[in-house]
């Protein structure tokens, strides 16, 4: 039979049956859901071409593992892989089975942040702090040659993070919430 969006099969909303004046049409067509699927290392991305009406093209994403996503109030964005589904508000069972679908919120990897954050401003991030402290004796004897007009720029820039940021960096994991529709683009960004 096939998936309809059609309303002419539904009744009125006073309960009364409505005639069958014609069959199904192709404009009233659906497609089954595509239940984006998270791939964590063992397999790659699949991703599937539709064409739809008027010849545009869908692309149906059925799994993947990576993600472009963006720190807004940095305003950058750094592809990053996608470790775990950890919350959706439309179904627990998506959460379950690791489905990627739209304002989902997951898990990603840090690691691209903490290197842009370290770049950018010039401070330590997360659990390296503990670090630095033990690494600062070593980086005494040789420290990162910088130039008095990188110096200049660093200082000026204030780099603060809120603290529930900041044990999310120290865990290498970062909350995000996909904002693309990875049935229909064939990307999980957010």
């Amino acid at each position: 039979m096939g998936i309809s969006r059609d309303s002419r099969h539904k009744r009125r909303h006073t309960g009364g049956k409505r005639p069958s004046y014609r069959k199904k049409r192709k404009f009233e067509m659906g497609r089954p859901a595509a239940m984006t699927k998270l791939v964590l290392g063992h397999g790659e991305k699949r991703v599937h071409v539709v064409r739809g009406r008027g010849g545009n093209l869908k692309f149906r994403a059925l799994r993947l593992e990576t993600g472009n996503f963006a720190w807004r109030s940095e305003t950058v964005a750094r592809k990053t892989r996608i470790l775990d589904v950890v919350y959706n508000a439309s179904n627990n069972e998506l959460v379950r089975t690791k489905t990627l679908v739209k304002s989902a919120i997951v898990q990603i990897d840090a690691a691209p942040f903490r290197q842009y954050f370290e770049q950018h401003y010039g401070q330590e991030v997360g659990s390296k702090k503990k670090k630095a402290a033990a690494a600062t004796a070593k980086s005494e004897a040789e420290p990162e040659k910088k130039s008095s007009h990188v110096l200049r720029k660093l200082a000026k820039r204030k780099g603060e993070l809120e603290s529930h940021l900041e044990e999310q960096f120290a865990s290498g994991r970062l909350l995000a919430s996909i904002s693309s529709r990875p049935g229909q683009s064939g990307r999980a960004d957010g």
